[in-house]
């Protein structure tokens, strides 16, 4: 994994009083997870007309109908990938690249998929000036994967979907596990789905509000 080099002290107390108040006050325990979200400058991915809401928790616009998810659902879905530090992870929906950061500071490589080409730029930007360098990037239908650099031994997408898109299921490393929103276009449940001798085991737990995961294997754009 490769992390960030340094981070100026701007925005330091917020972010503990994030992850004092936001994380560890709802039950987000992973220390590994903490010291991330403890590491990775939030502001750094947000438009500068929000800056100052940066480690509030809530989503913010980032423009293009998308946002930056709120730091309990970053963390939540992030402990719930159980990242030891050896693991190849496929992120659906780079979005600001925020919770990309706080993946590569957990995973030994990180690749992530972007359908509008802007966000993804930007956040390849924002993720090179960090000094990160185990972020690989595609532009592209995220509900299809990346086939070419499967099977991976973690899978997270970021946006809702109606149903686990079967490409992602079927990118996944045996003894790993996708983390996928599933649900209609206004409430969803996350939804771990693991590989174990070659079946898919589904199993559901937190609702949560998501923007809707466009692709083939998703939501039509304009649904």
């Amino acid at each position: 994994m490769s992390r960030a080099p340094e981070h100026s002290a701007e925005f330091a107390s917020e972010r503990r009083r994030m992850v004092e108040h936001d994380l560890k006050g709802r039950g987000i325990k992973a220390p590994r997870v903490l010291t991330a979200f403890e590491t990775v400058p939030r502001h750094r991915f947000v438009p500068e007309e929000f800056r100052c809401q940066s480690y509030d928790d809530h989503p913010i616009t980032i423009g293009h109908g998308q946002t930056i998810s709120q730091p309990y659902m970053v963390a939540l879905m992030t402990q719930m990938l159980r990242l030891q530090g050896n693991e190849r992870v496929l992120e659906i929906g780079t979005g600001s690249g925020y919770q990309t950061a706080v993946l590569a500071e957990l995973a030994r490589e990180v690749y992530t998929v972007e359908r509008i080409a802007e966000l993804s730029r930007r956040a390849g930007d924002t993720l090179d000036a960090l000094g990160y360098e185990n972020v690989h990037f595609r532009i592209g239908d995220g509900t299809l994967g990346w086939p070419e650099e499967s099977p991976f031994d973690r899978i997270l997408a970021t946006a809702g979907a109606p149903k686990v898109p079967q490409p992602l299921l079927d990118q996944i490393a045996e003894g790993g596990w996708l983390v996928i929103p599933v649900g209609d276009a206004y409430s969803q449940t996350l939804v771990k789905a693991e590989k174990l001798k070659g079946m898919i085991v589904e199993s559901r737990s937190t609702a949560c509000v998501f923007v809707k995961l466009i692709g083939k294997e998703g939501w039509r754009a304009g649904e």
